[in-house]
């Protein structure tokens, strides 16, 4: 037999160090596997007779189906210690949780702090669940039976709890930052009793609320939220409680509808002869026309990307009535709860007390959020808003690889004066779509003081950003793979 020269490898030890190789990678790498997720290592053995060495096939399959693992325990742990420039920012009082693909990262997701308007998620989560993202809102118009076109009486605007409802002029009325999208048109609803053939009321137009209870206002609210930032709540509400032509919000929400509703009539063709006001339907009276909302994962959807704190608040008391018989803020919080426990969302120290995320009296743990939004329906995922396109974040990450990938909801509080308790919070929690496609899921919820200031948010949204972007910094599947 001839002899190899020198420098030249002997066939047969070449292939016994290539079938090493798999089998060398797991022992290598066994330590960051749990017991039991690597099958054994190689057996190799050897014909005499024929020089042929022989290699299981079983290490080859165990090290193609211990890859992905190795490969995503490398890269979770890179991007760990890469989101130590986001939590060494970070006061002690505010928590950050991340999962890649629902696989969670060892951060500070169980420390709970104020979320400000990213409970808004829960609200959004929890009414998916309990009322079915198909579920509509119905507002209707009961009165008597017209006569030759005549209403010989009073007609009732019955709220059904619609937060979207609005006549069409306000969409486009400026007076929010983020323009209600997806409303329910009360000129339609006029438009429907002038297709049947009615142009008078021989009466007047009252409004009906007594769906929820008359909380109008939350007394855990600060300074300069009431009438502003939220309410006046109601089941029956026009325009956030505006009415057009006049500069400021009605002080009762039913009413305020009821005379919205009489202008909306009257650009119908349809004369109202005596005025409005707030009342009941008679037990004598029918139904004299009806509209529905959009689907909930629309209102839901109008919520979380506008942060509309009426829609929170109204959506929790739908949620009271429809649960617990009652609808009341207390009733409808209680529902929030139940509905996150029946997904399966670990709700320990979750401290709920409203809808908007407007007191700060609330907790909330980072990775309560990071639960909902991998539990959810996926409306809710979609009604976020997207970095530098829509809602809230249409002015945030408007280059670079978060704008149309990142979908977040943000919160706010300033929670003044600046140096007492409780802190200021500036808060983000969303899902990115990383490069490889893979799910991150995220909540940094940030209380100090003057958190909200951009100059003090900023970079710590920029090293969250700048972290997500890099994923994955370790090796791939196939860069791991035999």
């Amino acid at each position: 037999m001839t002899q190899p020269g020198r420098g030249q490898l002997n066939p047969v030890v070449a292939l016994v160090l290539v079938a090493l190789v798999p089998a060398l990678l797991l022992v290598g790498l066994r330590s960051l596997v749990s017991p039991g997720e690597v099958e054994p290592t190689a057996e190799i053995t050897s014909d005499p007779s024929s020089g042929v060495v022989l290699v299981s096939s079983r290490s080859i399959m165990s090290v193609r189906r211990v890859a992905p693992e190795l490969s995503g325990r490398i890269n979770r742990s890179q991007l760990a210690t890469a989101l130590q420039t986001v939590t060494s920012s970070m006061a002690p009082t505010s928590c950050l949780a991340m999962s890649v693909d629902g696989v969670p990262l060892s951060l500070s997701g169980d420390r709970a702090a104020i979320p400000a308007s990213t409970v808004k998620i829960l609200v959004a989560a929890a009414a998916v669940e309990s009322l079915g993202a198909d579920f509509t809102f119905t507002t209707r118009v009961m009165g008597p039976s017209p006569v030759d076109g005549v209403i010989n009486g009073d007609i009732v605007l019955v709220g059904g709890g619609d937060p979207l409802l609005s006549g069409d002029w306000y969409p486009n009325s400026n007076l929010d930052r983020y323009p209600v999208f997806g409303h329910t048109s009360l000129d339609d609803l006029a438009g429907a009793l002038a297709s049947a053939g009615v142009t008078t009321v021989n009466g007047r137009v009252l409004g009906d609320g007594s769906r929820y209870d008359d909380e109008w206002y939350y007394s855990e609210w600060g300074d300069g939220i009431a009438g502003i930032e939220a309410g006046p709540i109601d089941a029956l509400m026009a325009n956030d409680a505006r009415i057009e032509g006049d500069d400021y919000r009605a002080s009762d929400p039913a009413g305020g509808a009821a005379r919205e509703f009489a202008l909306r009539l009257n650009t119908a063709g349809i004369q109202v002869t005596v005025g409005t006001g707030v009342g009941v339907p008679a037990a004598s009276d029918v139904e004299l026309a009806a509209i529905n909302s959009a689907p909930l994962s629309t209102v839901i959807a109008e919520m979380l990307q506008n942060s509309d704190n009426n829609t929170a608040e109204m959506l929790v008391k739908e949620m009271g009535l429809q649960a617990n018989g009652a609808g009341t803020r207390e009733a409808g919080l209680a529902a929030v709860v139940s509905a996150l426990d029946a997904l399966g969302v670990d709700t320990t120290e979750l401290n709920l007390v409203d809808g908007s995320g407007l007191a700060n009296m609330a907790t909330v743990r980072c990775q309560t959020f990071v639960d909902a939004l991998e539990i959810a329906d996926t409306s809710v995922i979609d009604g976020l808003a997207v970095a530098g396109v829509s809602g809230t974040l249409s002015s945030v990450f408007t280059e670079g690889p978060m704008t149309g990938f990142l979908k977040a909801k943000t919160g706010t509080l300033g929670n003044l004066p600046f140096d007492q308790d409780p802190p200021a919070v500036k808060a983000l929690s969303g899902q990115y779509i990383a490069s490889g496609g893979e799910r991150l899921t995220f909540a940094l919820v940030l209380n100090q003081s003057m958190v909200n200031d951009q100059s003090n948010y900023r970079p710590i949204w920029d090293s969250l950003a700048s972290a997500m972007a890099a994923y994955p910094t370790g090796p791939t599947v196939m860069e791991m793979a035999p």
